[in-house]
């Protein structure tokens, strides 16, 4: 699979297309993620939280996509409830895995500043 496919498949395991778990495969151990609410550093920690709190109720449609090497930016329409904003997220795959993450939002569309 590319990299634009991984990512992908990524945000399909997110959103619910897929089943979350299959989004383990994607990831590489050392895992750096860093979003307006969270940090993580491995991807066992990373997965273990969508694991206690699931994106459910959430749905997406991709507006751009970017590759270069081995980083692809994907730019999509997020919606839950009430809630509609503009996201982008950075996926840098190394080894046919994820192993770093940057998403970036506005995050008083969720009511909040971090």
């Amino acid at each position: 699979m590319d990299v634009t496919g991984i990512a992908k498949k990524y945000l399909e395991c997110f959103f619910g297309d897929l089943p979350l778990e299959a989004m383990e495969e994607l990831l590489a151990d050392e895992l750096q993620f860093t979003g307006p609410f969270h940090q993580y550093n491995c991807a066992q920690d990373y997965f273990q939280a969508l694991i206690n709190d699931p994106p459910v109720g959430a749905s997406y449609k991709i507006l751009y996509e970017f590759e270069k090497q081995d980083t692809v930016c994907i730019v999509y329409e997020f919606s839950k409830s009430a809630i509609k904003t503009n996201m982008a997220q950075t996926f840098e795959i190394r080894d046919g895995k994820i192993y770093k993450i940057i998403l970036i939002f506005d995050a008083t569309a969720f009511g909040s500043v971090p």
